[in-house]
């Protein structure tokens, strides 16, 4: 076999960015074709470097080209070799790695179904898998289809309505293996795809459910929530965030499959200096990582000194501030852009320029913390209330130092009201 080695190719190189290395990419594995290799290996060490890119966009887009490889190329091998990597947003890194480890187990039992062991045979020659995403889907999980091998896109994408949620009257006709991901409150406005209408569905025509429960998947054990995730908990797999609603470090995502082995069938490994025969639960059999620092702690910690009681009072009481700040703001003058169904407010104090001026001011003034987003077309500020130590003092005066930024920036003529 020939095979041809690329070389590595820096981002910050290329005017162009993730684009133009996608079609330095693929030229040179057409050209490898042409000349008549059997396979291209894709090299990567990036770095992500202070001020170069986005969290959103790491540097591990040649990786990701394998997709645009498939298709631009019919006969050669494609495979990739990833090497270290300083990846500013570990909390990105942490919920790519988390959907990647679920959605392989998904993919492991639809190809046993199907008569072919993807791990052992990979993906050559394999029944095709369709992958059924909302409009609203979030990038690590993009991400994460990139990772496998199944693309980020040939994916079929359901329309949203207004707060985010998948339609489910355009929910596709499935035929052959499918997987299927929803969302529990989406990032921007915390709404809930339809489970109820959807799962039993996707489960008629055999496809595996995957949930990114990132903030949502909480609400399952929390009475007065409950109702949002009606319908959640049919699905095969769920993933969720514990750097979030838990307030642990970074890079503590959480992977739940209904499956018993499922994971151990995408991800376990035996080597002969591994120790094998022993009857306890060898962790590096359900995770990417053979070895990784014990995460599971500080998530232990935070769960057991708050309690059950403790855990779903801050979920109450947080989506009970997140209203709050909804009322006050709007009381104001200024516009909700999403119903408060969860944690999550976005708030428009009038034109892009001003919104994220008071954004701006806002951080700069050090009372609060808020972040700028786009939602369906729109800037505006996000407002995520998720920590165990915020009190209904602290949002009083969260309402007024925003109210207070705002009214200093003049807005079409005039200024947001100030309480």
């Amino acid at each position: 076999m020939a095979i041809r080695l690329g070389y590595q190719i820096p981002n910050f190189s290329y005017p162009g960015g993730p684009a133009s290395i996608a079609d330095t990419v693929v030229r040179q594995a057409r050209e490898a074709e042409a000349a008549g290799f059997d396979a291209v290996l894709v090299m990567d060490h990036f770095y992500q470097l202070p001020g170069i890119g986005t969290p959103d966009q790491p540097m591990l887009e040649c990786y990701t080209t394998l997709g645009a490889l498939a298709t631009a190329t019919s006969t050669i091998q494609l495979s990739a070799l990833v090497t270290g990597n300083t990846y500013r947003n570990p909390a990105i890194l942490a919920k790519t790695v988390t959907t990647l480890d679920v959605v392989s187990a998904g993919r492991a039992i639809l190809g046993i179904g199907a008569g072919w062991n993807v791990e052992a045979d990979g993906l050559f020659g394999a029944p095709p898998i369709t992958v059924v995403i909302g409009d609203e889907a979030h990038p690590t999980l993009l991400k994460s289809l990139g990772l496998l091998g199944l693309g980020r896109d040939r994916l079929l994408s359901v329309p949203t309505d207004g707060q985010g949620r998948m339609s489910a009257k355009d929910f596709p006709l499935l035929r052959g293996p499918a997987i299927v991901c929803l969302q529990a409150g989406n990032i921007n406005s915390g709404a809930f795809d339809p489970f109820d209408e959807v799962i039993p569905v996707a489960h008629e025509a055999g496809a595996w459910v995957h949930v990114d429960g990132a903030f949502g998947l909480w609400a399952l054990g929390v009475p007065s929530l409950k109702h949002l995730a009606a319908g959640m908990e049919t699905a095969d797999s769920w993933a969720t965030d514990a750097h979030k609603w838990l307030n642990v470090p970074y890079d503590s995502g959480l992977a739940f499959v209904r499956t018993s082995g499922a994971l151990a069938a995408a991800m376990a490994i035996t080597a002969d200096y591994l120790p094998t025969g022993d009857a306890r639960r060898s962790p590096s059999d359900f995770t990417p990582e053979l070895s990784r620092r014990a995460r599971g702690v500080e998530v232990w910690a935070a769960m057991r000194s708050l309690g059950r009681s403790g855990l779903v009072e801050m979920f109450e009481r947080n989506c009970r501030q997140a209203r709050r700040f909804a009322e006050a703001l709007s009381a104001a003058g200024c516009e909700i852009l999403n119903d408060v169904v969860l944690n999550q407010v976005l708030v428009s104090f009038g034109p892009p320029e001003v919104t994220e001026r008071v954004v701006l001011d806002l951080q700069a003034e050090g009372t609060c913390w808020c972040g700028t987003t786009r939602w369906h077309g729109r800037a505006a500020m996000r407002i995520s209330v998720c920590s165990w130590a915020t009190t209904d003092e602290d949002v009083e005066r969260s309402i007024e130092a925003m109210l207070r930024v705002a009214g200093r920036i003049p807005c079409r003529g005039g200024h947001v009201a100030e309480p």
